[in-house]
């Protein structure tokens, strides 16, 4: 089946204790079909609903789910720099939020654990973006039920646009050239339905599918131009790491990074996508028929020791995360990579006002658990204060395994991975790394965050989020 994940090689990157899935007709590709839309730009306004809801992924039996607007995951809601007004609504019958990641916003706007949505309860918020066209994205983020909620289908796309983009030269066509692509992999029971139900063994190392699931659809194709095609990638995964390319060996350039444009694109050989990381990439179908993004089966697992997770993981096996067929029916708007897109990103530096330190910390077994710097994360306690516009350097280490590290309420510069420059993926703006090692992360934060409405920095991986590994600060 094309997407799922063979059995070897789900048994080398994600656990050794699969679910039992049956043998089953491969399904009928079907048309990937894009999120819908919900453009704010005008209005300067949205609303968001979050709601129980059904999902038939496999074409057998609905599974029970969770989504904004609809029965699982949310719309691609586009904004304008500027206030935005940002209503959720909770019909869920649980108590849920809306946390805007990527967005530089105050603390009280931001959709932390400190601003939960209690059933029937409705809240309003106004989003003062000041930054960069870029693509975000929302999602739930309840202390200790982040994980299920995000997995039930509580997440959607936020997109920065500027109204610039062909003037850039970048595929815009939504749909057609300026593909969203929400990637995650789930689990399905016998009869068809997505199960979370985590063992021991998921909950230490995160919980992965065997399934590949793009845009909510199982075994879709993406019908694109002969042309320069513009795919938006975001990791909506609990825990699955990709290292991504296409099957055909076609070049992919990185135009954008979670916090905005490059100056140029930027070839690379594959790319780097942890869970909450998005990136935007030019890809040339020109000549083709057929294509595949495809990625590497990374293992993750505490025994690979000593940040060697990515370096472990090489020959573990690849499978495929969606299809591409060239559709000659389709109009070419562009037919050759943008020379400049964005204004350079200047080189960071060194300077800065405080240096920080945090371990990403986890026990094994029975003597210990997740946290950071020791500390394993409580809503009462504030871990500590930022200054408002002062200049930060956060050295942040890994040891045991790889940790996707996000910071709210800001965007920072990767300064340095064990000491080497970043890798060619982490040049640019970002909000979320992945830390397999030490990293220095070189930040400033813009908005305040009082103290009943603190950011928060954790682990991505949703199961160790809830299980301790974040702390909160606020700024002043």
């Amino acid at each position: 089946m094309r997407s799922r994940l063979s059995r070897r090689a789900f048994l080398a990157g994600a656990t050794a204790l699969a679910l039992p899935v049956p043998a089953r007709a491969q399904s009928a590709a079907r048309r990937l079909v894009m999120p819908p839309l919900l453009d704010a730009r005008a209005a300067g306004r949205f609303s968001l609903r979050a709601a129980a809801g059904q999902h038939d992924f496999l074409g057998e039996s609905p599974s029970d789910t969770a989504g904004f607007n609809r029965g699982y995951l949310g719309p691609v809601v586009r904004i304008a720099p500027g206030e935005t007004e940002a209503t959720v609504e909770n019909a869920a019958g649980f108590a849920v939020t809306s946390h805007w990641h990527g967005l530089e916003v105050p603390g009280e706007a931001d959709g932390g654990p400190h601003q939960t949505v209690a059933p029937g309860a409705t809240w309003r918020t106004v989003l003062p973006v000041e930054q960069p066209p870029a693509t975000a994205w929302y999602h739930s983020h309840i202390h200790g039920q982040t994980a299920p909620q995000v997995h039930a289908g509580l997440a959607g796309v936020l997109q920065i646009l500027d109204g610039r983009d062909g003037d850039r030269g970048l595929p815009s066509d939504y749909g057609v050239d300026d593909l969203m692509l929400v990637l995650q992999d789930r689990r399905f029971d016998q009869d068809g339905r997505m199960v979370y139900r985590p063992t021991m063994h998921d909950r230490m190392v995160g919980h992965l599918g065997d399934w590949m699931v793009v845009n909510g659809q199982v075994d879709g194709v993406a019908a694109v131009p002969p042309g320069v095609v513009r795919l938006r990638l975001l990791n909506a995964s609990n825990a699955r790491i990709y290292r991504l390319t296409m099957r055909s060996g076609r070049g992919m350039h990185l135009v954008a990074t979670e916090g905005g444009y490059l100056p140029t694109p930027l070839a690379l050989d594959s790319l780097l996508l942890s869970p909450g990381e998005r990136a935007e990439v030019l890809v040339d179908f020109a000549g083709a028929e057929t294509d595949a993004l495809v990625s590497d089966v990374i293992a993750n697992m505490p025994m690979l020791a000593g940040g060697q997770g990515l370096r472990a993981s090489q020959g573990r096996g690849r499978f495929t995360v969606l299809d591409f067929t060239a559709d000659a029916g389709l109009p070419v708007r562009i037919d050759r990579l943008p020379d400049k897109i964005g204004d350079d990103v200047p080189e960071p530096g060194q300077a800065h006002d405080i240096a920080r330190a945090f371990s990403l910390d986890m026990g094994m077994g029975m003597h210990g658990g997740f946290a950071i710097n020791g500390a394993s994360f409580a809503m009462e306690r504030m871990d500590h204060v930022s200054k408002q516009g002062q200049t930060e350097l956060w050295r942040v280490r890994a040891d045991r395994m790889m940790h996707p590290f996000h910071v709210h309420g800001t965007r920072f510069r990767v300064l340095s991975e064990n000491g080497q420059p970043p890798r060619p993926e982490y040049r640019g703006w970002k909000d979320t790394v992945l830390i397999d090692g030490e990293a220095e992360l070189l930040m400033r934060f813009n908005h305040p965050a009082p103290a009943h409405a603190p950011y928060m920095f954790h682990c991505h991986i949703l199961e160790h989020e809830d299980a301790g590994m974040m702390g909160q600060f606020s700024v002043a």
